[in-house]
């Protein structure tokens, strides 16, 4: 494959022994590729496309079909090769995009919607500031949270044995938790968790791309 791609004769080996340990085959680098497990081919594929040493890296799906061990692996493998070389990775699996891109492009019916770092794209979607359990009843604790300063919108998001799961939603730049646990205490519900809510790759994925 090296010779196909025009790696001079002399600089061969040395550039496959050079992918060979960049992708951590020398444990395979005598059994069939066919014998291989899919994490090992999918690293066999990454060596094959790196040793001419391209400038741009383009990616699709790498991780699909492999088991979680594999995925966390290749994941690793492209976050290295990434210091050295411009990745292109296309894929729909965005908690993959989150761990192991620096930029991300969300291209939605031929235009592009976003084309920032994770953190900001995520910035587009309505956050939770904050994620409750509580044991209170629930008419009363969806009225007294919402008339809290600064608190935009409170949902339920489900209750069990007397535990209320809460999802407040604040009003831009209000950190609403003292707010919320001296609530909690004057009216001397239980707190099982308060948890600060985080907006996910996926949320502003469906966010930009929904009609």
């Amino acid at each position: 494959r090296a010779k196909l791609k025009g790696v001079i004769k002399g600089q061969v080996r040395e550039r496959v022994e050079e992918v060979t340990q960049l992708c951590s085959l020398e444990d395979v680098s005598r059994k069939i590729i066919g014998t291989l497990s899919k994490g090992y081919r999918q690293r066999v594929g990454l060596a094959d496309a790196m040793v001419h040493e391209p400038e741009l890296l383009i990616l699709d799906e790498p991780t699909i079909g492999l088991d979680p061990k594999q995925i966390r692996s290749v994941r690793e493998l492209i976050k290295s090769l990434g210091k050295k070389h411009t990745i292109l990775l296309s894929t729909h699996i965005l908690p993959e995009v989150e761990m192991t891109c620096s930029r991300v492009l969300i291209i939605h019916k031929g235009k592009i919607e976003a084309s920032d770092t994770p953190s900001n794209v995520m910035k587009v979607v309505r956050s939770s500031a904050l994620r409750l359990e509580i044991k209170a009843e629930e008419a009363t604790a969806k009225e007294k949270l919402g008339a809290l300063a600064g608190v935009d919108d409170v949902t339920v998001l489900g209750a069990s044995d007397g535990w209320l799961r809460l999802e407040l939603f604040a009003e831009k730049d209000h950190d609403i938790r003292d707010g919320v646990f001296d609530l909690i205490k004057r009216e001397g519900w239980g707190l099982r968790e308060m948890a600060p809510g985080k907006a996910t790759l996926e949320e502003a994925f469906v966010e930009l791309t929904q009609d």
